[in-house]
């Protein structure tokens, strides 16, 4: 699920600590933010972020459980249409304000 801010007018890592996300590590231009919902950090939702300009993205998906290795990489994780994942995204659109949608 994506969610689109346009235009930005905060800081994007202030936003983020405001929703509860912790940042966790920056790859090729992408910032990493989870919001662990357990104690043990498993489920927790996982945001990819970018910003180009005003404009700020997140991509977001809830991971079930830690990844599992081993001749194949599984990632357990829902990304579009669950229960959980509408109800963060609806949070997250009130929380950031009229500037904020789902793309």
């Amino acid at each position: 699920m994506k969610i689109r801010i346009s235009p930005l007018t905060e800081n994007s890592l202030t936003l983020m600590r405001r929703a509860g996300y912790t940042f966790q590590r920056e790859e090729q231009g992408e910032k990493s933010f989870i919001r662990p919902l357990a104690r043990a950090g498993y489920p927790r939702f996982h945001c990819y972020t970018k910003q180009a300009g005003l404009e700020f993205s997140i991509n977001i998906h809830l991971d079930q459980k830690k990844h599992t290795y081993g001749e194949y990489t599984r990632h357990h994780g829902e990304y579009e249409d669950s229960l959980p994942l509408r109800e963060e995204a609806a949070r997250l659109l009130e929380l950031f304000g009229e500037n904020a949608t789902i793309v």
